[in-house]
C-alpha cells in the first residue's frame, strides 16, 4: 500500500494513494493514523494535476528525528576521498529539514557548494529499542525517496555536519511510504533538469537496513513516523538556484523538488 499525507482545502489527512499514471491517481482516505490500525474510509480524492490548487501532497510523515547514516555506498565514500566505516557512521538531520514533494529547496545562504543525495529513506511504524536482527521488518512501516541535500563546503570546512545537513529544506521526503516492498535490490536514480546524475542499487549497500536498526536502536528510543536514510550511490554533485532535482526508487516513485534562492 502506498500511503500519502496531504492537504485538502486546509485540512491534513492520510490516504492510500490508489492507481498508475499521474492522470489517474486518487487517495482514499484512511481513518485513524497509519501507524495504528486503521481502515480506509471509501471517500476518495483526486491526485491529478488539475487538482493541485485543491490537493496538496505533504511529507509523507512528521520524523521526531531523522538518523542518517554516511558512506554507506563504497563508489559515493571514494568520490570523495573518504574511507568505508567499518561500523556504521550516523547523523542527525532535525525535524526542521523535513520538506516534501514539490517544495522549494532553499539554497543556503553560508554555502557556495550544494549537492544532492538520493538515497531509500526507511520510515519505522511502531516505537522500538534495541530491536534485534530477527525483529527489523516488524518494526518498519515502509519505504519513501529521500534527498539528503548537502552544503559541501561547510561539511568540509566544519568537519561536524550539523550545519551542513541539517538546515531548513535539506531533508525533501516523499512521495509516499510503500508499505509493501523488498528493499534488497532497488534500482536509486537521481536527475537535475531531467539529467541523470546517479544511479545505484540499493544492493550495494555496505551496511544492511537490518544492520542500521540494530545499530540505531541500541542507542535510542526510534518513534513511528521515525525516519532512518540509507547512505547515497556514487554520482553526486552540485545543485543551483533554478535547478530540479528528481529523486526516483524503483517500486517507490519520484520525489521532485526545485531550488530556490533563500528568502
Amino acid at each position: 500500500m502506498r500511503i500519502a499525507r496531504f492537504s485538502i482545502d486546509g485540512n491534513v489527512a492520510f490516504g492510500a494513494v490508489e492507481g498508475e499514471g499521474p492522470d489517474d491517481l486518487v487517495l482514499d482516505i484512511i481513518k485513524g493514523i497509519p501507524f495504528a490500525d486503521f481502515e480506509l474510509s471509501g471517500t476518495k480524492v483526486p491526485l491529478a494535476p488539475q487538482s493541485r490548487d485543491r490537493v496538496r501532497l505533504l511529507p509523507p510523515v512528521l520524523p521526531s528525528k531523522v538518523v542518517a547514516f554516511g558512506r554507506n555506498y563504497a563508489e559515493h565514500a571514494a568520490e570523495l576521498g573518504n574511507e568505508v566505516p567499518d561500523a556504521p557512521f550516523a547523523f542527525f538531520k532535525p525535524s526542521t529539514s523535513v520538506v516534501g514533494p514539490g517544495d522549494p529547496i532553499a539554497y543556503p545562504s553560508f554555502s557556495q557548494e550544494l549537492h544532492h543525495e538520493a538515497e531509500l529513506a526507511v520510515v519505522i511504524g511502531r516505537m522500538c529499542r534495541e530491536v534485534p536482527r530477527e525483529r527489523v521488518k516488524d518494526v518498519i512501516l515502509g519505504y519513501t525517496c529521500a534527498n539528503d541535500v548537502t552544503a559541501r563546503d561547510v561539511q568540509k570546512r566544519e568537519k561536524q555536519w550539523a550545519r551542513a545537513k541539517g538546515f531548513d529544506s535539506s531533508c525533501p521526503l516523499g512521495p509516499w511510504v510503500e508499505t509493501d516492498l523488498d528493499p534488497s535490490d532497488l534500482a536509486i536514480q537521481c536527475t537535475v533538469n531531467g539529467e541523470q546524475r546517479q544511479l545505484g542499487r540499493t544492493s550495494q549497500m555496505i551496511h544492511s537496513i537490518e544492520d542500521l536498526i540494530v545499530n540505531i536502536s541500541e542507542a535510542m528510543t526510534l518513534l513511528p513516523g521515525d525516519v532512518v536514510l540509507t547512505g547515497t550511490p556514487a554520482g553526486v554533485g552540485p545543485l543551483n538556484v533554478g535547478d530540479e532535482v528528481a529523486v526516483t526508487i524503483q517500486g517507490i516513485g519520484t520525489l521532485t523538488n526545485k531550488v530556490i534562492k533563500r528568502g
